[in-house]
């Protein structure tokens, strides 16, 4: 089969490899649609350390199952439509049997650290799989992976009915995060350089939308997320919370990245600083909310590319344009 691979940072090629097979507990997927996530910017940089390479990366997916492997559960079938988790937890380690698997001392996630769906066809785990409703589309099933991670934010950071919240940043993930706290009442506020971005969010409800924090002429917010892993957005999210504060660090930095935020108003104003890593316990209710329409899918998917073009995909994210950027193993170029 086809497929993307990063035999190492930097290098980047689409070729042959063999087609997976199903192990015990596991089915194999024609993959329908795999979305591109600022994590494969950073797989395909080295700047991921858990990414072992070669690699073939891709871990927001949905697609047809087209072989089942022995002693899977669940009564899965061949046709069958499904959107995946990619979570791959041990399962045995200290953090998974305290519930966070999404912490797991042996994480894994399928496109991360095994191979992904940025290709022709997958292995996946059956467990991972849900049966994606007959009226989403591949597309949209590949976009509950991220709403799961939006959704596992909003938990870790909490929101109630009439708050004002701050946004920073309207690239996909901002903007899911922006619906969700709306559906839970928040008032939201939306930043971004990205004059065409800030369209779509005031477009989506919110509250107001500016440039920059400092367009905010000093108004504080009850909490904060920072979407775009960037150390002055995380610095002035921080400075705009209002006393009892609350920050989301959402955005994925660099590993050796550092931000400077005062200790004493953490101590004095009660500031709370959470942090919220992938998916747990949320792709379910990310699936329930998307096949609701509840999550408007419309103004997130925007550019489709077949596989052949996955390094222009990953130029598009990179460069901004559009919002979400999907691969299509199946479509034609042009």
């Amino acid at each position: 089969m086809r497929a993307a691979i990063i035999d190492e940072p930097g290098s980047i090629r689409v070729g042959e490899v063999p087609d997976p097979k199903p192990g015990d507990r596991e089915v194999v997927l024609r993959v329908g649609a795999c979305g591109i996530c600022g994590t494969d910017l950073h797989i395909a940089d080295g700047h991921f350390p858990p990414t072992p390479y070669p690699i073939v990366p891709g871990h927001e997916f949905a697609g047809e199952i087209v072989e089942i492997g022995g002693d899977v559960p669940g009564g899965w079938r061949v046709g069958d439509r499904v959107a995946v988790d990619p979570s791959l937890f041990c399962g045995y380690c200290h953090p998974c049997r305290a519930g966070h698997g999404n912490l797991c001392e042996n994480w894994g996630a399928t496109g991360d650290t095994v191979n992904g769906a940025f290709a022709e066809y997958v292995a996946v785990p059956a467990s991972t799989c849900y049966r994606l409703p007959d009226h989403l589309s591949f597309q949209e099933g590949a976009l509950v992976e991220p709403v799961s991670c939006a959704v596992h934010g909003v938990r870790r950071v909490g929101v109630e009915a009439g708050e004002r919240f701050l946004v920073v940043g309207a690239g996909t993930m901002g903007l899911i995060m922006q619906q969700l706290l709306q559906r839970a009442g928040a008032a939201v506020t939306v930043v971004d350089r990205n004059l065409a971005r800030l369209g779509r969010a005031a477009e989506l409800g919110a509250r107001a939308v500016a440039g920059d924090v400092a367009e905010l002429d000093g108004e504080r917010f009850d909490a904060a997320a920072d979407c775009t892993g960037a150390v002055p957005a995380i610095e002035a999210a921080f400075d705009s919370l209002r006393r009892g504060g609350r920050l989301l660090v959402f955005g994925v930095a660099p590993e050796e990245a550092r931000v400077a935020l005062s200790p004493f108003r953490i101590y004095n104003d009660e500031i709370t600083v959470v942090g919220s890593m992938a998916v747990l316990h949320s792709y379910g209710a990310a699936l329930d909310l998307v096949a609701k329409g509840m999550i408007d899918t419309g103004s997130l998917l925007t550019d489709t590319l077949p596989l052949d073009r996955f390094a222009d995909a990953l130029s598009l994210m990179r460069s901004g344009g559009g919002m979400k950027v999907q691969v299509v193993p199946g479509a034609q170029d042009g």
